[in-house]
């Protein structure tokens, strides 16, 4: 019997459902027999239990799993024959009116996925950026690994603080007289010069000897992270309790060898170096050419969008952000109360390119290759100690297979349309990529 597809808007349809009244009982009747074996109630040994008894008990509740089990597979063949893709699940209800006799009518109402049009890639233009490695940007990876080993030596109570030294102060802060939180510390420790404070405060603490005190005025940032304060000037007074100065490690074949390098050369490490920040320039090269790829594909498609998937991606998001608040310890916030729209356009942003790319994948066969997978994982493992031990925890699960099948297959729709677009390249400066 052919299906009856009835267009109700857009992307929704309706299908009737039929179901046999007398299979239906039977089933019913089958599964409370075998509900009868092994169900225990007072009075009785088990197995012994009486159908009536069974069937006033469960009744109601196994006809409710054989109806939903029945119209699962009616609709899933209805779906099948009549070549929809159905888009979440359906709702189903009873069909209003009269039922022939013997037959449960019901309405199943759904989303199909949509049509994508994609518009003519030749005619989309795109900026591809590149970056190299240069010799200051070793430089200056080799400076932070001889950081990371510093050591530290107290100056001499007559020598003031200069920029590169670890002061350690106590300092309060008052707006309009008044203290506010987060303006107070005893022992206070931060590097000179090193971005860790503010530059007013930074700078005002630069000359000063131990056992000094001082006031000085800030002007806190309009974008300062802290709200209660963004904007306003503070009168802060500062003293100096200790004064150390920085003695990095000599650039030797022995401090080589301490990272692990076994050549033990500055060449060898200077080589190291610049395998990493080449990987690491790979990554970032090809997720900023991976968004604007994505960002124009949004642009050059026109489609409808499923009201089902949506809805199931801000009840994502929204998880998500529950779960991100209360590890960070925000108990006293009501997490059920996030309301919808807080995430619809992320949702629907995100429900758009899923569909553009899967459209895209299927068309031109995208799909990742096995040998592409295995050089992915190749190429992750190989910025940790261990390479063969990261291969084998990537292949034995299921999930992480999964993460970095989605990511090949973004590679390979990013390729795809870099291939076909009017691309522009743009050399990136080393600095400005790794910023951001």
């Amino acid at each position: 019997m052919a299906v009856t597809v009835e267009t109700l808007e857009k992307l929704e349809r309706r299908i009737t459902l039929s179901l046999d009244a007398a299979a239906m009982q039977k089933e019913v009747a089958a599964r409370l027999q075998k509900l009868a074996r092994t169900v225990k109630a007072d009075g009785f040994r088990p197995g012994k239990v009486p159908m009536r008894v069974v069937a006033q008990r469960y009744g109601g509740s196994v006809q409710y799993e054989v109806m939903n089990d029945r119209l699962g597979q009616a609709f899933s063949q209805a779906a099948s024959e009549a070549d929809l893709r159905v888009a979440g699940m359906p709702s189903i209800s009873e069909k209003e009116g009269a039922s022939p006799e013997g037959q449960m009518l019901f309405d199943a109402t759904f989303e199909v996925y949509p049509e994508v049009k994609l518009g003519d890639l030749s005619a989309v233009e795109i900026e591809r950026v590149s970056a190299e490695v240069d010799e200051a940007a070793i430089d200056r990876t080799v400076d932070i690994l001889r950081k990371q080993r510093r050591t530290f030596a107290q100056r001499p109570a007559t020598e003031g603080a200069v920029e590169g030294d670890r002061v350690t102060i106590d300092f309060e802060g008052k707006i309009d007289g008044e203290k506010f939180a987060g303006g107070e510390a005893q022992g206070f420790q931060f590097l000179i010069g090193e971005g860790q404070m503010l530059e007013q405060f930074d700078q005002a603490v630069r000359g000063m000897k131990v056992g000094e005190s001082k006031t000085f005025p800030l002007q806190f940032p309009e974008d300062y992270h802290g709200k209660e304060v963004a904007g306003k000037e503070a009168d802060f007074l500062v003293t100096m309790k200790k004064v150390e100065s920085q003695n990095l490690p000599e650039l030797t074949d022995e401090f080589v060898k301490s990272l692990g390098i076994e050549q033990g050369s500055v060449e060898a490490l200077r080589t190291d170096v610049k395998k990493n920040l080449d990987r690491e320039v790979k990554f970032r090269v090809l997720a900023r050419n991976k968004s604007a790829v994505m960002e124009a594909l949004i642009g050059a498609a026109e489609l409808d969008l499923p009201r089902a998937l949506v809805g199931g991606e801000i009840e994502r998001l929204a998880e998500s952000a529950r779960a991100d608040m209360k590890a960070r310890g925000m108990k006293d916030v009501d997490l059920g109360a996030l309301p919808p729209q807080l995430f619809q356009a992320q949702a629907e942003r995100r429900v758009r390119l899923g569909l553009i790319v899967a459209d895209l994948v299927r068309a031109q066969n995208l799909q990742a290759k096995p040998e592409q997978l295995q050089a992915h994982i190749e190429e992750i493992s190989q910025s940790y100690e261990k390479p063969a031990e990261v291969m084998r925890w990537y292949l034995s699960d299921r999930d992480r297979m999964a993460e970095v099948e989605a990511l090949v297959v973004e590679n390979n729709v990013t390729n795809h349309v870099l291939a076909q677009a009017k691309v522009t390249d743009k050399a990136m400066p080393f600095d400005d990529l790794m910023r951001n």
